[in-house]
């Protein structure tokens, strides 16, 4: 009866070191290692200039 009780407890121990590696992974993952979807903080870091949104001369129709 003894030598269940400690083959149980074992299993459960070892579940419990796996648990607790993942969960150490999971906080290094998501709170040391810094992130790099971060929000700039000036529009500018962010800016793409397009030519076809540029103001160029006006394109006159002739009116017929």
């Amino acid at each position: 009866m003894c030598d269940k009780i400690k083959k149980i407890m074992k299993i459960i121990g070892i579940i419990a070191a796996i648990g607790a590696a993942i969960a150490g992974i999971y906080y290094v993952v998501t709170k040391l290692i810094p992130c790099k979807n971060t929000v700039a903080d000036d529009d500018e870091s962010d800016y793409v200039s397009c030519s076809c949104c540029d103001k160029a001369d006006p394109v006159q129709v002739a009116a017929e």
